[in-house]
């Protein structure tokens, strides 16, 4: 069958290309039929034995004449049939015509369309000749079109980028092509595309003149390279202008430290307190301008470590108390039993923000107090820090004005209060830089409150505070003291503890209450005065369990024991919550011992100092090397470590400290510490220290502690220090009680760390 279908329709192929030959076989082959049944009818008919008959004659001309108006018809149906084939072959050319109108002029609009470009389109063969060229490639090339087709030309390459390949196989890269007016930049895209599906595919070429973009990038990339270059230039002169501004100060701050403790008069004492406070507050100064230069240059890293959330509060009211104290007013600390007592974050940075906070807090607030109150922000592992003052408020106009930099409510208080007006703007730029926020509400002459929220989560599980809160359920305990910040939020701790609270401001209302109840404790405040604390311990120590006073540093030691040999206890504000409750939970009745508070032994366990007694000298001295350039410095150094029973040699450069080192050690008679100077002549601390590792790591023995002594606080430097192969460094100025640590906790063969 298929053969036969091959055999037809090459036949009919053959008629169609020679219709002549079509019409001569057609023409023949019908006159042939009709002149045979012609002849042969007639023939038959006047043949003598034909047998002649009219009515088989008629019957057989009918049956002819059927058989022929049978074939007429069928012709007629398949004439019909091959009109309307012939209609939707005619129908179907017209669609097939609009398409092909369609399709040459969307290949007008494309040829169009790729002429008009400003991209440059290039199409090449296989064999890289090349087939398609729009105007801007030419005229780039300044070669005509039919000069480029089926020619390999190619632009004049100066410089060539880094090439990338996209995921779809096209290539992306950049030529710096020069042309006629000028060098220019362009950015290619290449990939393979088919245009004829019988034809092998072409590399087609889009590019794009980039020259303006990339002159914008290499520009920009220039000003963040001088950015840089500035920033690392003014990072370098502000640690120099911080070790030549500390280097003095530091012998200020030290040697009025040395004189405060000699024999002076009282006007004497007043010049040198005097001259330490305006060092601490030019070294406060200094602070506050290199954290701003380090937010400014983007150096401010964030530590994130596990905390006491509690402790961390308590010892920032501690810090801040004795100047609260000494203008009259009152700082105190709350911290939500709810949180955890441990959280991780960096807790120098929370510290910072926190006592600056405070610290204005107290410098505008002349009566009332300041509080410091920690609870559970508005969202999860979100802690809010409250410091809340009743100072001179801010005005609402101000109120966002003194976030910026260098900025302050008004010009007045600049001039009243002091400071440069960074303090805030740092410690926004922290809390944000932290994911917090810091918000503010302030009525003027009403004082304000600054909220501080921010993220720490929980890192461990433990007790609420770092201790166990009694069970103060079904107590009543009374407060005769000022309505204050303080009673306020000792009574808020208490009420949380389950004690049923009573705070009375009049010792004589608090003594006639007495006998209404039986009272657990009555906590008393000895600004009261003496004679009002003795009559009211007096009348309560039949109706109360315990009698406790609360005391500040300053008076503590002003008590005699005839006025406290009525009370139980005290309590050393501001308060911390672990002295508050093992004050409520110890015995009531202790023995007196010999000192000025006869029955407060166990307070000294309980309630910490604010300031911490020095460390005692070492049984032994140390012998300590001193590499100091400073001679005030260095006389600072020897007169300090001579006090605290220790044998010192001084240098004055890195190289009279190697030589130094390697005498004592060649003798058998090492140095027990050396205290390293960074920027000395000759040869710094560095390239010293390094020389002294270098000598250790070739001997055996044991490796000499050396720390640093620094006045630069960039975080630089503290890398170039222990890379150096230094243990620690003190920063100057010096801090002796620092200092003190240091050679103490060497002393006790412990590891360094100042």
């Amino acid at each position: 069958m298929g053969r036969f279908f091959r055999i037809k329709l090459r036949l009919r192929r053959f008629l169609r290309r020679h219709s002549w030959v079509a019409t001569i076989v057609r023409s023949f082959t019908i006159f042939s039929v009709a002149f045979g049944s012609a002849f042969g009818f007639i023939s038959g008919a006047l043949s003598p034995h034909s047998g002649y008959d009219p009515n088989a004659f008629a019957i057989g001309v009918s049956f002819l004449f059927a058989l022929a108006c049978l074939w007429i018809v069928t012709l007629g149906i398949r004439l019909r049939l091959m009109r309307r084939r012939l209609r939707t072959i005619v129908m179907h050319n017209e669609a097939m015509a609009d398409r092909n109108w369609e399709l040459q002029e969307a290949e007008q609009r494309a040829s169009t369309l790729y002429e008009a470009q400003d991209d440059l389109i290039v199409l090449r063969d296989l064999d890289g000749r090349i087939t398609y060229a729009n105007d801007a490639y030419c005229a780039l090339a300044q070669i005509s079109r039919s000069e480029l087709t089926g020619s390999t030309a190619a632009l004049k390459v100066l410089e060539q980028g880094d090439t990338a390949l996209e995921s779809n196989g096209t290539r992306v890269y950049d030529q710096k092509i020069e042309g006629p007016l000028g060098p220019r930049w362009i950015a290619w895209r290449e990939g393979l595309v088919r245009n004829d599906a019988g034809a092998p595919a072409e590399m087609q070429s889009v590019g794009r003149d980039v020259t303006d973009r990339t002159e914008s990038e290499r520009a920009l990339t220039e000003a963040r390279d001088q950015a840089d270059a500035a920033n690392r230039a003014k990072s370098r002169f502000l640690a120099m202008a911080s070790h030549e501004i500390r280097t003095p100060l530091n012998g200020i701050i030290g040697m009025s430290g040395l004189l405060m403790d000699t024999q002076l008069t009282p006007e004497q004492m007043t010049y040198v307190k005097a001259v330490k406070t305006s060092g601490d507050a030019l070294m406060a100064l200094i602070e506050e301008l290199l954290d701003y230069s380090k937010i400014e240059a983007g150096k401010i890293d964030l530590e994130h470590r596990a905390f006491a959330l509690s402790g961390l509060i308590e010892d920032i009211t501690e810090l801040l108390a004795p100047r609260a104290q000494a203008k009259g007013i009152e700082i105190a600390a709350y911290v939500d039993e709810r949180l955890p007592m441990q959280v991780t974050g960096d807790a120098a940075r929370l510290r910072q923000v926190l006592l600056n906070l405070a610290g204005n807090a107290i410098k505008f607030t002349a009566t009332g107090g300041v509080a410091l109150i920690v609870e559970p922000g508005i969202w999860p592992n979100e802690i809010s820090f409250l410091v809340r003052d009743t100072g001179i408020g801010i005005a609402p106009e101000a109120q966002q004005r003194i976030f910026r930099d260098f900025e302050q409510a008004d010009d007045r208080i600049a001039r009243s209060y002091g400071g440069t007006g960074l303090g805030l703007s740092i410690s926004d730029r922290i809390v944000r830089r932290m994911g917090g926020r810091i918000t503010l509400a302030s009525t003027p002459g009403s004082g304000s409150t600054f909220e501080v929220s921010i993220p720490l989560s929980a890192a461990g599980a433990g007790e609420a505070n770092g201790f166990t809160a009694p069970d103060l359920a079904g107590q009543s305990i009374m407060l005769v003291a000022p309505h204050s910040i303080e009673a306020s939020l000792i009574s808020r701790r208490l009420q949380r503890w389950g004690a049923q609270t009573c705070i009375v401001s009049d010792a004589n209302v608090a003594e006639a209450l007495l006998p209404e109840r039986s009272w657990h404790t009555v906590l008393i405040d000895h600004t009261l005065g003496t004679q009002t604390m003795e009559a009211f311990a007096t009348a309560a120590r039949i109706h109360a369990t315990h009698r406790i006073v609360m005391v500040t540093p300053s008076t503590r030691q002003d008590l005699a024991a005839s006025e406290t040999a009525m009370f139980t206890g005290y309590l050393v504000k501001p308060l911390r919550a672990s002295s508050l409750a093992a004050r409520l939970t110890a015995s009531p009745e202790i023995a007196a011992p010999s000192l000025v508070m006869p029955s407060l032994v166990s307070e000294a366990i309980a309630e910490p100092t604010a300031t911490a007694p020095a460390a005692a000298p070492p049984d032994k001295g140390l012998s300590i090397l001193v590499a100091e350039d400073n001679e005030i410095n260095a006389l600072l150094m020897r007169s300090l470590l001579t006090r605290l029973g220790h044998n010192v040699v001084i240098t004055t450069n890195g190289e009279q400290a190697m030589e130094s080192w390697l005498s004592a050690t060649s003798a058998g008679t090492p140095y027990d510490l050396v205290l390293m100077d960074i920027q000395m002549p000759r040869l710094n601390g560095i390239e010293t220290t390094k020389q002294i590792r270098d000598y250790e790591a070739g001997q055996s023995g044991r490796r000499t502690p050396i720390l640093a002594l620094t006045a630069n606080t960039l975080v630089e430097d503290r890398y170039a220090c222990f890379e150096a192969g230094m243990d620690g460094f003190l920063i100057k100025p010096l801090d002796r009680e620092k200092l003190e640590e240091a050679l103490a906790g060497l002393a006790a063969g412990r590891h360094i760390a100042a």
